[in-house]
């Protein structure tokens, strides 16, 4: 006699999620996923976790003291803040400096199949357009996710305070900062799967614009799958199941108008196990 089929109970994780979402049951400080073993399928090295942007806000600090000639800008949502393109279609002219005042800005690009390279979302304290200070032409450009104030500031202008103590070493503290953050960036995409991809952009994003609130870090910025996906480098579809993986681990937590919170040091974990 055959023996009956085992069924799974109602409302049993499916073993891919519990495989791929490292699904624990809760214990004392909250889930994070099991370290496979040695040599064991899905063992992988750490995916590097990005420092905080402390070079960033110093520098920030500095700017404000020194700002000569810069000029405001009011942006709605949806509206571009400078772009790789001038106003004949050719390369752009803008050659400025632009702090982020208020509001939260991403950096796209476009793909030479059309579609869109989210290279950074930035929010107040953040510079932007740094790279049209050199003699190559923009490679970005740059989008408001919602209503935001932004400081321009020409070219010229920063040059000239760059003589001044101290902004000099923290102009060349935040370019290195920035350096590491893409070098980091190569790093998960050659040595990390996209769910691995997805979890290290949360962490780096929480801990960068994210509000601590007990052990979540609150991103009360509205972002898309579509954005996630062109971040990571994957599927709209595919970043709703790892999304979908990461709040029955307990690694995220979904609120109202699309937000989520993130448990950093769970995630942390989970990027150094898995």
């Amino acid at each position: 006699m055959m023996p009956p089929p085992v069924r799974a109970a109602p409302n049993a994780v499916p073993a891919s999620a519990s495989r791929v979402a490292g699904r624990r049951e809760p214990t004392t400080g909250g889930p994070w996923p099991r370290p496979a073993p040695d040599g064991a399928v899905g063992s992988r090295r750490p995916v590097a976790c990005r420092p905080p942007a402390a070079p960033r806000r110093a520098l920030n600090g500095l700017l404000r003291q020194e700002l000569t000639g810069s000029s405001v800008l009011r942006f709605p949502r949806r509206e571009l803040v400078y772009s790789r393109y001038g106003t004949n279609g050719g390369p752009a002219e803008d050659a400025s400096l632009y702090i982020v005042e208020s509001g939260y800005i991403k950096l796209v690009t476009p793909s030479r199949d059309g579609k869109e390279c989210l290279l950074g979302i930035f929010a107040g304290g953040d510079v932007i357009g740094e790279i049209s200070l050199g003699d190559s032409e923009r490679y970005e450009c740059a989008m408001t996710m919602t209503p935001a104030v932004v400081r321009r500031m020409p070219r010229a202008g920063l040059m000239a305070m760059l003589d001044s103590p101290g902004v000099r070493e923290e102009f060349i503290r935040y370019l290195g900062q920035r350096l590491l953050e893409q070098q980091q960036l190569i790093t998960d995409f050659v040595t990390a799967d996209s769910e691995h991809r997805f979890a290290a952009i949360l962490l780096h994003l929480s801990r960068k614009i994210g509000t601590r609130t007990g052990a979540m870090l609150a991103i009360d910025a509205r972002i898309t799958q579509e954005e996630f996906a062109a971040m990571v480098g994957t599927t709209r579809s595919r970043i709703g199941l790892f999304l979908k993986h990461f709040v029955e681990a307990g690694l995220v937590c979904k609120g109202g108008r699309g937000t989520i919170a993130v448990d950093d040091a769970a995630v942390k974990r989970y990027l150094e196990l898995c």
